[in-house]
């Protein structure tokens, strides 16, 4: 495929400061742009690459002021790395088109009561079990298996190895990577007399809202009663743990490594970044956002605040915190200083008093 700057100008509606007929072939870091291929500069960290790039073309926000000289033609838009973006997933609908694959590979299982919608590929080895719904479009891969009377949503993607235990609910347009489980049972164990646990059975569901991607090894628990629910539009990255009942709100995104437990309620468009520790039973308000390897154990009421430490704490008293704490190994060696010094005055004190009674 081959476009013209000013084909991908007028697609973004952009504006041309060059060649506007120079022409494209493929897309590329800025760091690694070659003769015919288009890249995008919207980190100011990167813009020094902009003046050695061999990139033909390179996308650049309006009111980008280059400060030495450069050979690409750069095509103006408003936000550059959501012009990207988009031209990323054209380019990928286009590559997708051409290597579509639909039908039922002989090497697959499908139960005779499940129902299949038009266009919708099963490749071998996956296994679809008894009264499942998989709608239009959809696209199961290798060694996915999907339990007894789960229903999918148009257009949903599942990499292989992906397991979706029975009566899951998965939306449309859902993405769910290699090797994650959607519908394992909760951490539930009562505890008895004699130290053991009894497992304490868990009939709930997963529902997993439209447009939701959730990366490889992850793992949403069904609920006890009830449903764990990831609301629409959320993005969950690669080694997350989502325990039972937890709600995940919508548009929400959790990075790698993090852990949300029982019966948690994340609000829409929060950010909880990697390594963050979130205990149970909390409601955590829209907007909210913890920074990574925080730990939090109480509830967030406030709206759009930022949140930073184990335990987690607001931004600003973090930042002090921190720049405290960089100093804790000279505020040590002043206080013994001062301990010392403490000592040796009390010691004299003691000698002159002694001497004043005799």
């Amino acid at each position: 495929m081959q476009f013209t700057a000013k084909q991908i100008s007028e697609f973004l509606n952009g504006s041309i400061d060059g060649n506007p007929d120079v022409a494209v072939t493929e897309l590329s870091k800025i760091e690694d742009g070659k003769e015919g291929s288009l890249s995008f500069l919207s980190n100011p960290k990167y813009e020094n690459f902009l003046y050695s790039t061999q990139a033909s073309v390179v996308i650049v926000s309006k009111d980008f002021n280059p400060t030495q000289d450069y050979s690409s033609t750069l095509i103006r838009v408003d936000n550059p790395y959501s012009a990207f973006t988009i031209l990323l997933d054209k380019y990928n609908e286009a590559v997708n088109a051409q290597t579509a694959k639909s039908g039922i590979d002989k090497l697959a299982f499908v139960h005779p009561s499940a129902k299949i919608g038009k266009n919708v590929f099963i490749d071998a080895f996956a296994y679809v079990g008894e009264n499942v719904q998989i709608a239009d479009g959809c696209k199961i891969n290798t060694q996915t298996f999907i339990g007894a009377d789960s229903k999918i949503g148009e257009n949903s993607t599942f990499y292989p190895g992906v397991k979706i235990y029975h009566n899951s609910i998965i939306g449309a347009r859902v993405i769910i990577h290699a090797n994650t489980v959607i519908g394992s049972d909760g951490f539930g164990f009562a505890p008895q007399k004699d130290g053991t646990y009894n497992k304490i059975p868990q009939i709930g569901n997963v529902i997993i809202e439209d447009d939701v991607e959730i990366g490889a090894n992850t793992a949403v628990d069904r609920a006890t009663m009830g449903s764990t629910i990831v609301k629409k539009g959320a993005k969950i990255d690669n080694l997350i743990q989502i325990a039972h009942n937890v709600e995940i709100g919508e548009n929400t995104v959790l990075a790698a490594q993090s852990g949300v437990s029982g019966s948690t309620k994340v609000g829409p468009n929060s950010v909880i970044g990697g390594q963050v520790g979130i205990a149970g039973h909390l409601t955590l308000a829209k907007g909210t956002q913890i920074g990574a390897q925080a730990g939090l154990n109480f509830n967030i009421t406030e709206e759009n605040k930022q949140w930073h430490g184990s335990p987690a704490q607001p931004l600003r008293n973090w930042m002090r915190a921190s720049v405290i704490f960089k100093h804790l190994p000279d505020v040590e060696k002043r206080i013994n200083t001062l301990e010392e010094e403490i000592k040796r005055l009390t010691s004299e004190l003691e000698k002159n008093t002694i001497q004043n009674e005799r």
